[in-house]
């Protein structure tokens, strides 16, 4: 929302991924200690498969692991060596799916290997019941068909959490635009938008106009991976304005020398926006934080199903 009075500029509210965040996993370590107090072996095993050794993925991981391990989960990081073979990786993978503690599987991408190795097989390999990323066809597949019962994409499923904080009704058939049409965030973020009743654009690198069809959203998700692609004066006004993007940048008043930012030009977007993320500290903490959610899910299931074969057994 914008608007000029006295000459000052009503800026948009910030959409913290952070306190959004701490909140749910706030509310996540409560559960898994009701719940540890009722079945003192409930642990969620959450176990990351990384191939290689690409910096950019250790810092993912270590903050995959330290989260799990906050929220009380048993989190395990099993690094393989770069000239593994697809069949070893796929094997490695079939035994942490036979494993029973283990709830929640994440293969890191990307894989940082020095052999062939199809990543779609791999990750297909995964089974649907542990695949806390959802990237397996078979919950990809269930979320085209609006089956929303299992688990979600992370980033999308964080972006819709922060959408529903913004108090936006999208049942109305609101207009969404997606800037990005990427397996992990722009298609599955367009299919959940979608089932949420509104009315949806996807747009691409190919995309003609696409200034023009920006300006018609009253939801705008970025996630095109071009730093500060999408211009304030794009910006609807009102817009809630969720920022996918996290792009490094030349910055000499850092000390690093860099600094990031996102899709959508912030200080000029917020000037229009009614809500919008930051980069950082946006939807990143978000994405993580589904991921949790997905493994504690997975586990209260396991839980579920091992209290079924007991009731069974007993009858």
């Amino acid at each position: 929302m914008c608007g000029v009075k006295d000459k000052e500029v009503t800026e948009a509210k910030v959409l913290s991924g952070k306190e959004i965040s701490k909140k749910i996993k706030e509310g996540m370590k409560e559960e898994v200690q009701q719940i540890k107090e009722k079945n003192s072996e409930f642990t969620p095993g959450l176990t990351i498969v990384q191939v290689g050794d690409r910096e950019d993925s250790n810092v993912y991981v270590r903050m995959k692991m330290k989260t799990a391990t906050e929220l009380g989960f048993k989190p395990e990081h099993v690094k393989v060596s770069k000239n593994a073979s697809e069949s070893e990786l796929i094997n490695l993978i079939n035994s942490l799916n036979a494993d029973k503690t283990v709830h929640g599987i994440i293969v890191q991408l990307p894989l940082d290997t020095d052999e062939e190795i199809d990543t779609t097989k791999v990750i297909n390999s995964v089974l649907p019941t542990k695949d806390v990323d959802c990237l397996n066809e078979v919950n990809t597949g269930k979320l085209a068909h609006g089956d929303l019962k299992g688990f979600l994409p992370c980033t999308p499923h964080g972006c819709m959490t922060m959408i529903e904080e913004s108090g936006i009704e999208l049942q109305g058939g609101k207009r969404a635009v997606v800037v990005g049409r990427s397996k992990i965030v722009g298609m599955p973020m367009s299919m959940l938008l979608t089932w949420a009743n509104a009315t949806v654009t996807i747009c691409h690198s190919r995309t003609q106009n696409l200034e023009d069809i920006v300006r018609e959203a009253d939801v705008l998700v970025a996630a095109c991976g071009r730093p500060k692609m999408i211009k304030g004066s794009w910006i609807k006004q009102g817009a809630v304005v969720i920022d996918c993007g996290i792009n490094s940048i030349e910055d000499a008043s850092r000390k690093s020398g860099r600094r990031l930012v996102g899709d959508v030009d912030y200080d000029e977007a917020k000037r229009r926006a009614s809500y919008i993320t930051p980069v950082p500290g946006g939807v990143g903490p978000m994405t993580v934080c589904m991921l949790m959610k997905n493994t504690l899910e997975s586990a209260k299931r396991h839980l579920n199903l091992q209290d079924e074969k007991r009731e069974e057994a007993a009858k």
